[in-house]
């Protein structure tokens, strides 16, 4: 098959996929469509095409590479008219202790509530409900190194897909969000240049603000 062929069999299945796409599937699928084996490396050449055609100016979209698959996504410019559409589909309000919650468990994650706490110096039980009903943090274990193995929590797959990003390693760094954070006095040590904040990735409205829709 000619790579201008592929290209636009590519698109299509990422055009046609309610979620991200891996690069994996995409060989799969296309294997299994023409009954033939397509090396992994025209699939990567067809992608990137894809990618940079979709980069000009001319489109209000772009392809995205989240939650480890290739998804089409509204630029940034776009948001807030496409999210006349969608309403509160794309939009999850969040209050401001969960929002304090959230980044605590982004930048410090695996943890468990009572780190939370420590660094909030409050409750985090319904903060923590909250955001596991929401399904932007999950329970991804127990730490059987502390007293009675408390739960441990990392944001979920929801949150990076939401963010428009891969891993919790491409949130904005700490130094470059210029925050003010009150801290407890028994929390600050050298460890408080990691004090957590969403400040570049959260509204006014404590709306999370999402890469695409």
């Amino acid at each position: 098959m000619e790579l201008e062929q592929l290209i636009l069999h590519v698109e299509a299945l990422v055009f046609a996929s309610e979620r991200p796409i891996t690069q994996i599937e995409i060989t799969e699928l296309l294997s299994q469509s023409f009954e033939i084996s397509i090396e992994t490396e025209r699939i990567s050449a067809s992608i990137e095409a894809v990618r940079e055609k979709y980069e000009a100016d001319f489109y209000p979209f772009h392809l995205r590479e989240i939650g480890g698959g290739f998804q089409f996504l509204t630029k940034k410019q776009f948001h807030k008219t496409v999210l006349q559409l969608n309403g509160d589909k794309h939009i999850k309000k969040l209050s401001s202790a969960a929002m304090e919650t959230l980044a605590i468990i982004a930048y410090k994650q695996p943890i468990t509530k009572s780190e939370i706490e420590y660094i909030r110096g409050v409750s985090a039980d319904y903060s923590i409900q909250k955001l596991l009903e929401k399904e932007l943090i999950v329970i991804t274990g127990r730490n059987e190194n502390m007293i009675g193995k408390p739960l441990i929590y990392n944001v979920s797959k929801n949150f990076m897909d939401y963010l428009g990003i891969n891993s919790p390693t491409q949130l904005p760094q700490l130094k470059d969000i210029n925050i003010d954070i009150v801290m407890p006095s028994d929390a600050i040590d050298a460890q408080t240049e990691d004090a957590p904040m969403l400040g570049l990735l959260v509204g006014e409205n404590g709306e999370l603000k999402s890469e695409g829709v």
